[in-house]
């Protein structure tokens, strides 16, 4: 797990998915676009998904946080993905 400060790029809405975890068999999910924050122009950016109350929060353009990545690679179909779990999104300052 990676945790950094980030700049808050966009946010989308929170849509439900189904979930056997979830006691009500669907479970919240949203994306976040977080930049490494003092990268400048072309610093790191991460496509993050973000799950459950995490993913009711809102967030917008601008906000400074600090965050906890958690990078998981899976195969399908002989093809592999990576993706990119927000863990924990913490509010720091508007700037």
């Amino acid at each position: 797990m990676k945790t950094k400060i980030f700049r808050v790029v966009s946010q989308t809405e929170a849509s439900y998915v189904a979930s056997q975890k979830a006691e009500s068999g669907q479970l919240a999910k949203c994306l976040i676009r977080l930049k490494e924050f003092g990268g400048g122009k072309f610093g790191n950016e991460y496509a993050c998904t973000m799950f459950g109350n995490l993913a009711q929060c809102r967030f917008y353009e601008g906000d400074l946080v600090a965050a906890s990545l958690r990078f998981h690679v899976h195969e399908v179909n002989g093809a592999v993905y990576q993706e990119v779990i927000a863990n924990d999104v913490v509010k720091l300052s508007k700037v």
